[in-house]
């Protein structure tokens, strides 16, 4: 099976809503006043406190503003969020000029805007905030006005310590918003491919619910149908003075054969395949195994006879469709052949499917399974292509929420190709009720 498309799962970064932000800068606003109430009142500094009071109450008036303007609870475009973010850091530049620039501990705060847009924003308004503050850090170390301090003991800080303060808020601001970045993204990545696992098995049960219906409408409409078809013919048998009449009802005793008929064949379908067919691990693997027979790539079975009788379970779709997406990999890869090994005992089921392929790349064994993590051959000038990744991890969700364990190799020196191995605990394989959940 290819790999779900990008445009249907691969979403945009979320827009921040303005509450979102409206609420940052409350708080700042709160904490800035409280500490400059604490520095002026409570330690008894001198402070700047008209400036000061002055740049919080313009923020204070823009929150208000666009609070009564705005409705809240709506989505921001990313530039118009980066513009707010950007003001933060215009506001708390003007206030660290105002109580000692970088001397004043509450320079790191810098950080927080970065963070924020890191793991909200795209990647080029996140760079352009972390170029604001540190082009402002970078301002404050030259210009500022005195921290407040005691006047009798007035504090000088070294040179030295001040570069290290700079280096170490240009380094945070860096390592912190590339590594909320990262974890952001690879959470983003996770919940587009489970919602792609979410989509498959969602299909497969409306395919299965479809087709119990169909068994159940057969059975339904088979008795009037039988009925009408009586009628209609006892009728006939009464109306040979009327040829109008008799002819329309031939046409109706027909029509009504032939549903029965549909029906018949509907029934036969369905106890012939239905999903809910408990079928032998034999029957399955041929099942999954059949779809790709027809590639140019020998696929050889082996079945393990063991003394214990051989495992038996529903017709499960999650199955079928893990088992055979890994095969249709294993395909893709093989040169020539693939193998398909099965075995149980007592205690445990085990399926493994290998290819004579290149193998797993060292780089990616560890890795395999993740979504958005693929490198498969194709048809370019490269000799390879790269996909979303999301097949095998697909493959591997479904396959564990039955109860499964999915290993990836190699195989040893000097044979070569990959090796899936896949086993279940008997119990739980041949359980009816893992159909789809877990």
């Amino acid at each position: 099976m290819t790999d779900v498309d990008a445009s249907d799962f691969r979403h945009p970064r979320r827009h921040v809503r303005l509450d979102t932000i409206l609420r940052l800068r409350w708080l700042a606003a709160l904490g800035q006043l409280v500490a400059i109430f604490v520095v002026a009142q409570g330690l008894d500094f001198e402070v700047p406190v008209l400036p000061c009071l002055g740049v919080i109450s313009i923020s204070a008036g823009l929150n208000l503003v666009l609070q009564m303007l705005f409705n809240p609870m709506q989505r921001l475009e990313p530039r118009y969020a980066a513009g707010l973010l950007a003001l933060n850091i215009a506001e708390l530049a003007a206030l660290l000029f105002f109580t000692g620039g970088l001397q004043n501990p509450f320079s790191f705060l810098f950080l927080a805007p970065v963070l924020i847009s890191a793991t909200a924003l795209p990647t080029r308004l996140t760079i352009a905030l972390g170029v604001m503050a540190a082009v402002c850090a970078t301002m404050l170390a030259f210009f500022h006005r005195p921290l407040p301090w005691d006047a009798d003991e007035p504090l000088v800080l070294p040179q030295i310590y001040l570069l290290g303060v700079w280096l170490s808020i240009l380094t945070a601001i860096g390592v912190t918003s590339l590594y909320a970045f990262q974890v952001t993204e690879e959470a983003r990545k996770l919940s587009d491919a489970l919602a792609a696992t979410e989509l498959v098995l969602t299909r497969e049960q409306h395919l299965t619910q479809i087709d119990g219906l169909a068994a159940a409408a057969a059975h339904e409409l088979g008795t009037p149908l039988s009925t009408i078809f009586l009628i209609s013919r006892e009728l006939e048998k009464n109306v040979h003075n009327t040829p109008e009449i008799a002819d329309d009802l031939k046409t109706l005793r027909e029509q009504s054969q032939r549903c029965r008929e549909i029906l018949s064949k509907i029934t036969q379908l369905n106890s012939a395949g239905a999903p809910f067919d408990r079928m032998r691990l034999s029957t399955l693997i041929e099942e999954a195994v059949a779809p790709h027979r027809d590639f140019g790539i020998a696929i050889k079975i082996r079945i393990a006879v063991a003394s214990a009788v051989e495992p038996t379970a529903m017709r499960n779709p999650a199955i079928l469709y893990g088992v055979g997406n890994i095969l249709e990999n294993a395909v893709d890869f093989a040169r020539e052949r693939v193998e398909v090994n099965a075995w149980w005992n007592t205690d445990s089921v085990a399926i493994s499917i290998s290819d004579d392929g290149p193998g797993i790349p060292p780089d990616l064994l560890k890795r395999i399974g993740e979504p958005y993590l693929t490198r498969r051959r194709g048809g370019d000038d490269s000799g390879e292509h790269t996909g979303l990744g999301l097949g095998v991890f697909i493959a591997r969700t479904l396959l564990e929420r039955t109860g499964a364990k999915v290993a990836f190799s190699n195989r040893v020196f000097p044979d070569h190709g990959a090796v899936v191995q896949i086993a279940w605990p008997r119990e739980r394989f041949e359980t009816d009720e893992h159909a789809f959940v877990d």
